[in-house]
């Protein structure tokens, strides 16, 4: 497949006018001699490349001017009313997989779905999907063969441009699918109306399905071959993943099914030579461009696409708690985005599963600094000896006694001890023996090594032991006799093991000993030294043991070898008591912006991380939903096949692969969210399951409720904005608003 990426490039002004009450199309009349217009623009046959990087851009960007600043559209914020995040809002929000910890305007509607037609968000979206329609109706418009003509635009330049206006048409088409999902009876208007003000008349969902369908089957021919087009713009691919997407649904949108036709192009897009991205992981980095898997994608550039929506906007608002944006490519995190516990089920045992407790921070107790030469090669910050980004040790009594752990990637690495975040009063080792001395040597360490550290204050002594963590008891293979050894993880500064426990008790020990030993007096998470036994079920577990600094935590998670599930779970708790509250609800680090080799993009504010609208894996599980459903041309079998290769991926090997005895619509529906959350699907599938409304699901403040309640079908649909009802009289909102 082709790997280059289209450059979005800027576009003359004249093509900027706001699209106000979906009653204003595009003028071409010059009002100045000084004012570019249409004629002036298209007279030149250069000039329709960059308006068609415009179309593509509407998706990516909000305006002319980065992140803010002349605006496309007046009225709307830039952030929010970007359309990617316009749409992931309405598409992730309302359902299980996403949950927001901010409380702007009528944000929080989505996910107590009781929003009106008033909904600011709602219409952000709703003037988003016009405003694109009508730039891709006036480049159609001005792209016919008849207009070309009159121009003496022939040859190369009239082939080329033929081309881009059935990729704007491909574009509406998109919007106007966008439009049907969300909206249902919309405005319409194409090519063929007059220019200028008016009122668009109303189609209804079932038309407008026909006109959506009838335009991608006429430009479907028209399109490069997959694999053949620049990346970034739309092939023959994208076409047949959308007609696949629109036929899945037509049952939705018109009461009639169609999953025959979805199966006839979900095979061309399988037969079209794209292939699973070998690392799942990669398709949501920084140079996801480079994947054979994506269909279509939303281009994403730190420098030349800045916006505040976007891939920046997930990346940011999933970052927050004790979360380091560093690690996620970004130079700082929103404190927003979490998922919810019956999300979480999707992947595990919710049942079985004991997380930590929320940390309390190191700087509720008094707090002491070490610094030294080890800080980077260690990964706790980008440069050494600096006090303020150094490691803590917490005085939990506050009685000048200060204990934690710290790791050194090297013999030798040394370190002192400061009061504060600064070099005002530090302590080192003259004589190597143990004692402290004001402004005194660095220490050494003598080997690499995961320390406890004590430091003693009041009679300026310190300890430092070198620590290996296991597990014991008699829940582990190895009873209350041997140690099942942990592993160190450098990055998370975590003790890992994966294991088979029985029914029984355990606890954590250092190097094979019962000198330092942890357990939990109060079944809270927090684990004190010779604490008590921990009870656990029988069941394989992935365990993490959290040192560093005080309070001392750990978790007991039921394992599933499926890489699918980023969830950041430290300091974080399962259940959502509090929407607003970042800690509450397990975060997600799907989306970075770092690339496969580890290099951060090229911005740390604005991404270069593609939103892939399309890819190969959806495409296999319509395939399979669309045989359940009845579709011809397809079989079980080769449905079963494609959704291991999905889950041979996830797993690494066999061992998550299906039978044809465990394929039915509920699993295809859990294995959709499995491996397409947070890539603004959910509400389109809950709904075509019959989930999303009433009772036959609930999650987390669905209905406003922390367990969740039944709401109304009328939510399967979003409003017609209240403002555009009244502009317009043409226009009949949808029922129940």
């Amino acid at each position: 497949m082709n790997t280059r990426k289209l450059k979005i490039i800027s576009v003359l002004a004249a093509f900027l006018l706001a699209f106000t009450s979906c009653v204003k199309d595009l003028d071409t009349v010059p009002l100045d001699k000084d004012v570019i217009t249409s004629e002036s623009v298209y007279a030149d046959p250069e000039n329709y490349i960059h308006v068609l990087a415009k179309l593509y851009a509407g998706l990516a960007v909000s305006g002319q001017q980065g992140p803010s600043g002349m605006n496309d559209l007046s009225g709307l914020d830039e952030g929010f009313g970007q359309y990617l995040r316009a749409y992931w809002y309405a598409q992730e929000l309302p359902t299980d997989e996403a949950v927001i910890g901010w409380n702007d305007g009528n944000l929080r509607d989505y996910h107590d779905m009781d929003w009106t037609s008033n909904n600011e968000f709602i219409s952000n979206m709703y003037y988003r999907i016009f405003y694109q329609i009508s730039l891709c109706n006036e480049f159609i418009r001005e792209s016919s063969p008849e207009k070309l003509a009159d121009r003496g635009i022939s040859g190369t330049n009239a082939t080329d441009i033929a081309l881009y206006r059935e990729e704007a048409r491909f574009l509406r088409a998109l919007s106007y699918w966008h439009a049907l999902d969300l909206f249902g009876n919309v405005p319409f208007v194409t090519e063929e109306d007059m220019v200028g003000s008016f009122s668009p008349e109303q189609i209804n969902r079932a038309d407008l399905f026909n006109y959506v369908e009838k335009e991608l089957l006429e430009i479907e021919s028209k399109l490069q071959d997959p694999g053949q087009a620049e990346y970034g713009r739309a092939d023959k691919g994208a076409v047949w993943t959308l007609l696949a997407k629109l036929y899945l649904n037509a049952e939705v949108y018109t009461g009639q099914k169609k999953y025959t036709e979805s199966l006839t192009y979900s095979k061309k897009v399988i037969a079209a030579g794209y292939t699973l991205e070998p690392v799942y992981q990669h398709l949501f980095l920084a140079d996801n461009h480079k994947s054979n898997e994506i269909i279509f994608t939303i281009t994403q550039d730190g420098l030349k696409t800045q916006t505040w929506g976007g891939t920046t906007f997930i990346i940011h608002a999933a970052v927050g708690g004790s979360m380091k944006p560093a690690d996620y490519g970004v130079n700082g995190g929103w404190g927003g985005l979490r998922t919810t516990k019956q999300f979480v089920s999707k992947f595990m045992n919710i049942d079985g599963l004991k997380s930590a407790a929320v940390k309390k921070s190191a700087n509720a107790y008094p707090v002491i600094y070490v610094p030294g030469g080890y800080q980077k090669n260690a990964g706790y910050s980008e440069g050494d000896w600096s006090p303020a980004d150094a490691p803590n040790l917490a005085s939990v009594n506050s009685d000048k006694n200060y204990e934690g752990y710290i790791y050194f990637s090297k013999e030798g690495d040394k370190y002192k001890f400061t009061q504060g975040p600064n070099w005002d009063v530090n302590w080192g080792d003259n004589g190597a023996d143990g004692s402290l001395e004001a402004g005194g040597s660095d220490i050494p360490v003598p080997s690499a090594g995961y320390y406890k550290i004590n430091v003693n204050l009041n009679d300026f002594v310190y300890t430092s032991v070198k620590t290996d963590w296991g597990l014991i008891g008699d829940a582990t293979p190895g009873g209350w006799d041997t140690d099942t050894n942990m592993d160190f993880d450098p990055v998370t500064k975590e003790w890992k093991v994966i294991v088979e426990l029985k029914n029984g008790k355990i606890k954590f020990r250092a190097n094979d000993g019962w000198d330092i030993n942890l357990g939990d007096n109060g079944a809270n998470g927090i684990l004190e030294y010779g604490g008590s036994d921990i009870v656990v079920e029988a069941g394989k577990y992935e365990i993490k043991l959290k040192l560093g600094t005080p309070d001392y935590t750990y978790s007991i998670d039921k394992f599933s070898s499926d890489g699918r599930p980023m969830f950041y779970t430290e300091g974080q708790q399962i259940e959502i008591d509090n929407l607003f509250e970042f800690t509450h609800g397990y975060a997600i680090g799907k989306w970075k912006n770092v690339t496969s080799g580890g290099q951060t993009g090229s911005d740390l504010t604005h991404t270069d991380t593609d939103f892939p609208m399309f890819r190969l894996a959806d495409v296999y599980l319509m395939y399979a939903e669309a045989v359940l459903r009845g579709g011809s041309g397809g079989d079980v079998a080769t449905a079963v096949n494609y959704i291991n290769q999905i889950r041979g991926r996830a797993y690494g090997d066999a061992g998550g692969n299906i039978t044809l005895a465990d394929l039915n619509l509920d699993f295809i529906l859990d294995e959709r969210a499995r491996e397409l959350y947070w890539e603004a699907q959910r509400r389109t599938d809950l709904i075509r399951f019959g989930k999303f409304s009433g009772d036959g699901y609930l999650w987390a403040w669905k209905g406003a409720v922390k367990e969740g309640k039944s709401t109304d079908a009328k939510f399967n649909i979003y409003p017609i904005p209240a403002a555009d009802v009244i502009a317009n009289t043409n226009l009949k909102q949808n029922t129940g608003y």
